[in-house]
């Protein structure tokens, strides 16, 4: 199984802020992939700028050293964003579902506004 992180779900890993689900944590030591979004490294840039986030220096290192890679946002899932209904609003998010829609992952997510879209999830 290939898995795309929300941002809080690595959030929380490596903060240690909250546990995820037996059942994300279960995916995560099964999956064949783990991925996590430039858009979410966006979002969490975003936020640490207006002061609602702090975000270690050795973040990204921290990530990958994880085993977690990088997915890159193509213009196919930027394109694909415009397809998908409007359940959920933010741009970050909108995002995240038209990746894991356009590249067949499933997301790995608190949110349960991601149940509305068409997608495989994993509750966190």
């Amino acid at each position: 199984m290939r898995l795309l992180l929300d941002t809080h779900v690595v959030l929380w890993q490596l903060s240690g802020e909250r546990e995820l689900s037996q059942s994300a944590v279960a995916a995560i030591a099964a999956a064949d992939d783990l991925l996590f979004s430039v858009v979410s490294f966006a979002e969490i840039g975003i936020k640490a700028a207006v002061g609602k986030l702090v975000v270690p220096e050795d973040l990204q290192a921290k990530i990958t050293d994880a085993g977690v890679r990088s997915l890159a946002l193509a213009a196919a899932h930027g394109l694909a964003v415009a397809q998908l209904p409007t359940h959920h609003r933010d741009p970050f998010d909108r995002l995240l579902i038209a990746q894991a829609m356009t590249e067949g992952l499933t997301l790995v997510t608190a949110d349960p506004n991601f149940a509305a879209y068409d997608l495989p999830i994993v509750a966190a």
